[in-house]
């Protein structure tokens, strides 16, 4: 498990309708000021206002979409006494409008951008991502320069939102992992903000003052404050005059920002914390404060962290999960701009003791002066460090959010100076760095123990980033790909087809990228109804099995041959399917296509690697017995029960029917399913990026067109299930967060005249931010932080349904359950505004657009279109009927398919503790 920082916040939007209070008057507009080039390096070139705002332009024409990322350099460590989650709750408050300009959130979904914000220790980022467009780029930038200085911060909308974030602390609270982080890192600051979680004290968001809000709004929110990046495909001149007129008449405020200066003393001693909580797993953790995100040692904690805690190649997976002691682990080393900390992490099932993985934690940590780092493990977390870095810079989106990061150390240079120091770092280096912070005075578990002379680890202060980036140049920038039309009617166009010689589907989409990059999909399909039967566990260990060992390799060379080929492979299957995605750059296609076939067909199966196995899926199915959304998810499976045998490829086990199914599954049954079903005669495989395709044409006449399958391939389907009306309560005690599902099966797929508005239909009920049960759930009533509706219509089958979930607390049941009810009867009472319409239709319209311009999920659905045999035709067809829907057309169908009375619901959550809890209170 490779554990990444959490960022405690998310985006929220509320349409206030009553008077809200005056803010202080924001700094006087000026006439627009022009930009002056900073510095340039790798293709990034910044340039700078006289109000202060720092501009990053990265342009890329080979995507067909644009990021904005403002970052502003404010998160939870700006805080003041009582204030905590001040600025991740006004990250939700920026979302709510300026005073001339509607809700944010609201907007961004019109338009069809994926969108977010961030709040963390150092920084606040907001951003989004939008098919590239003149108009699209126009608009986010003068909101975002809207927002800087106009956002509302009205006492009406944060008496709404007091809700959502407390919904968010309770989701939380549902984590073993938050909790045990929350209460180590607590434990480990005695007066430093980094010892607070970002999303702030309960009392304190209840509490919070609106005058203070707007304050802290005022205060840092302004361009001298904040750091403005695009990136991706747009005209740079052009961009940076439009960001001179949004950006450039913002004044530079008046006041003065100082730096914070709090900064913890060397540790005197180990401190230890216990959590006690209901949950049916265990976790054990160690925590090391160690030197800010822009000090030299930092590369050296990175790399130290891929050495000790990745799996399956780090030194603690094989200290712990090999030898049978814990399930996973993981780690954390935190780049921040002032002195940070790195953890490690063992996650344990019920049965497993907590003692030894405490003891093995520490032995293997500190025990690196006994056990050096030796050059295979340090060239091992280069490469993995590196391939991640090499990744972000081919990725414009992704470049750009992560920038905010190196930001916050003090300079957006630090990311590649990073880079730099993670290139050179010796053995040396890193056993220099590890034997200054990792060590028992400098540790926090869980107890505090007296020591009689103190081993204090001298953390240094963090270095002055203006002085340490002065003159940098970096290297050449990442060659950039085509300018690529991701059109339905191009993709069709510029799309191989073919069929092997054992009938495998192939399709090919061959173009420049950035970096050279590549995405592959493979699903292969074997057996029917009766010869799987009773094979449901045996199926899904199969597929895992693959990854675990094939003739040249073992799990832990195959990790290290992947990081050296700059991939990734990710193998999963259930009941009848295997299914394979891949990514890498084109020189190294033709390697890990050789790779694959060593997976796919060579597999050796060990017994040590399959008993992990097994118990990482007994922890795990265990982990769910007692959260409200697994316990959710599975008792609205079970309804399809009724059709179906236990045995069924298709039947829901509950829990204790799939604990049984996998803790009685033997490698021997493996080996005899992959001999007995295993093959590519019937599979589909689609490519998209930068390779060739004559290599790639031979290359799989031996990786797959000569491999069949010895059962014959018949589609098992899926059976109509008919609605039944219920409402079905269930508890998970100490809870602090409910979860609710509701199901509508109805006839239909997606070849219907139906399908295109309801569709719509579901984007306006609960499939989008502007959606009904969204705004009246979480907007309006600010119960829920995550509301709304799925659809699922199948392709070959005519098993339709219309899911509706919600996360809330269990006090708040009531109210949930009216808020339903009452949406679902409006919008079969009244139907659909032409507004409604038409904010969906463009919103489904961009997202599409977004799709196809995303390789991963194009390279998807080419593979999906393979199997049902259609083209990017059927697509653009879709789209052009939900262009030419009417009001009639969209209502006639929500009154035809949504009958209220036949939901069946399930609200599962901690109801008798909340009705205690309220019986207490009177």
């Amino acid at each position: 498990m490779k554990l990444k920082p959490i960022c405690l916040a998310f985006a929220l939007a509320f349409t206030a309708a009553t008077a809200m209070p005056t803010l202080a008057a924001a700094p006087k507009a000026v006439v627009a000021a022009k930009a002056t080039a900073y510095t340039s390096v790798e293709g990034i070139t910044e340039y700078r206002l006289p109000n202060g705002l720092r501009v990053l332009l990265a342009p890329d024409a080979s995507k067909p979409t644009t990021t904005v990322n403002v970052t502003y350099l404010v998160g939870s460590r700006h805080e003041s006494y009582g204030e905590t989650g001040m600025a991740h709750l006004l990250e939700h408050m920026v979302f709510k409008g300026t005073k001339d300009r509607g809700n944010i959130m609201q907007e961004l979904s019109k338009r069809g951008m994926q969108f977010n914000g961030t709040t963390f220790y150092d920084r606040t980022n907001y951003f989004e991502t939008f098919p590239a467009s003149e108009d699209n780029l126009k608009w986010a930038l003068e909101m975002e320069a809207d927002r800087m200085v106009n956002s509302k911060v009205a006492r009406v909308d944060l008496d709404t939102e007091f809700s959502v974030v407390r919904n968010e602390m309770e989701i939380g609270e549902n984590n073993p992992f938050g909790v045990l982080w929350k209460q180590l890192s607590a434990a480990t600051f005695d007066w430093h903000n980094y010892g607070h979680s970002t999303i702030g004290a309960r009392s304190d968001v209840e509490g919070v003052k609106i005058t203070n809000l707007q304050a802290f709004y005022r205060k840092f929110y302004q361009p001298d404050n904040a750091v403005l990046m695009v990136a991706g495909k747009f005209d740079a001149a052009k961009t940076l005059a439009l960001i001179e007129k949004s950006f450039g008449v913002i004044a530079k405020p008046t006041r003065e920002l100082s730096n914070t200066w709090t900064r913890e003393a060397p540790r005197d001693g180990t401190r230890e914390v216990t959590v006690r909580r209901v949950s049916d797993q265990q976790l054990a953790a160690v925590l090391y404060p160690t030197s800010a995100g822009s000090h030299a040692d930092a590369a050296a904690v990175s790399a130290l962290g891929e050495i000790l805690g990745s799996s399956p190649n780090g030194r603690l997976y094989k200290k712990l999960v090999e030898s049978k002691k814990a399930v996973s682990v993981g780690e954390i080393t935190f780049q921040l701009a002032e002195p940070g900390y790195a953890m490690f992490l063992g996650i344990m099932s019920k049965d497993q003791n907590v003692a030894d993985v405490k003891a093995s934690l520490i032995e293997t940590v500190e025990g690196l002066a006994q056990e050096p780092v030796t050059e295979a493990e340090l060239k091992r977390a280069k490469t993995n460090l590196l391939n991640a870095l090499e990744k972000t810079i081919n990725d414009p989106q992704r470049l750009c959010v992560s920038m905010s990061e190196s930001i916050a150390l003090g300079d957006w240079r630090m990311f590649f100076i990073e880079r730099d120091r993670i290139e050179a770092l010796t053995v040396a280096d890193v056993q220099r760095v590890a034997q200054n912070y990792f060590k028992a005075d400098n540790r926090s578990y869980g107890q505090f123990l007296p020591v009689a002379k103190p081993d204090r680890a001298e953390i240094p202060a963090a270095p002055d980033v203006a002085k340490l980036v002065e003159g940098y140049k970096g290297r050449a920038t990442v060659a950039a790909g085509e300018t690529f039309d991701a059109t339905a009617v191009n993709i069709d166009k510029r799309t191989e087809k073919l069929t092997l010689k054992n009938g495998a589907k192939v399709a090919l989409l061959s173009k420049k990228t950035r970096g050279e990059t590549v995405n592959g999909n493979l699903s292969l399909h074997f057996g029917d109804e009766k010869s799987l039967f009773g094979k449901v566990a045996v199926a899904d260990l199969t597929a895992d099995m693959l990854m675990r060992g094939s003739g040249k390799f073992t799990r832990a060379e195959l990790d290290t041959k992947l990081g050296e080929l700059k991939a990734k492979l990710r193998i999963s299957g259930a009941g009848q399917n295997l299914n394979v995605s891949f990514d890498t750059v084109r020189a190294n296609l033709p390697a890990l296509l050789d790779l694959l076939r060593e997976v796919l067909r060579a597999p050796t199966f060990p017994q040590s690697e399959f008993d992990l196995l097994v118990k990482e899926n007994l922890t795990q199915i265990e982990s769910g017995k007692n959260e409200p959304q697994a316990v959710a998810t599975r008792a609205m499976g079970a309804l399809k029960n009724s059709l179906y045998k236990k045995g069924d490829i298709r039947y829901q086990s509950s829990f204790n029917e799939a604990m049984e199914e996998y803790s009685t599954a033997k490698l021997d049954s493996v080996k005899d399913f992959y001999k007995t079903f295993y093959g590519a005669n019937s599979a589909e495989f689609s490519l998209v990026g930068d390779f060739d395709a004559a290599e790639v044409k031979t290359k799989l006449a031996t990786v797959l067109g000569d491999w069949n399958s010895p059962a014959k391939y018949v589609r098992v389907p899926s059976l109509n299930l008919n609605a039944n009306g219920q409402a079905n309560s269930i508890e998970t005690p100490d809870k602090a967060n409910a979860f609710y599902l509701a199901s509508l099966p109805f006839e239909l797929d997606d070849q219907s005249p139906d399908y295109p508005a309801l569709r719509v239909a579901n984007n306006i009920l609960g499939g989008g931010i502007k959606s009904r049960l969204f705004n009246r759930l979480r907007q309006k009533e600010g119960i829920s932080y995550g509301a709304g509706s799925s659809l699922s219509v199948p392709s070959l089958d005519k098993n339709a349904a219309v899911v509706l979930y919600a996360m809330y607390a269990p006090q708040n049941l009531a109210k949930l359950q009216t808020g339903v009810k009452e949406e679902l009867a409006l919008l079969v009472k009244d139907g659909v505004t032409a507004a409604e319409l038409a904010d969906a239709k463009q919103s489904i319209a961009q997202e599409g657009n977004i799709r196809r311009a995303q390789d991963p999920a194009l390279a998807g659905n080419l593979r999906g279109q393979l199997y049902v045999g259609r083209s990017m035709a059927f697509d653009a067809e879709v789209e052009a009927k939900i262009a030419a829907l009417t009001l009639d057309d969209v209502n006639a169908v929500i009154r035809k398919y949504v009958k209220p009375d036949s939901f069946a619901h399930f609200y599962v959550g901690d109801f008798a503790g909340a009705a205690k809890k309220a019986a207490a209170a009177k």
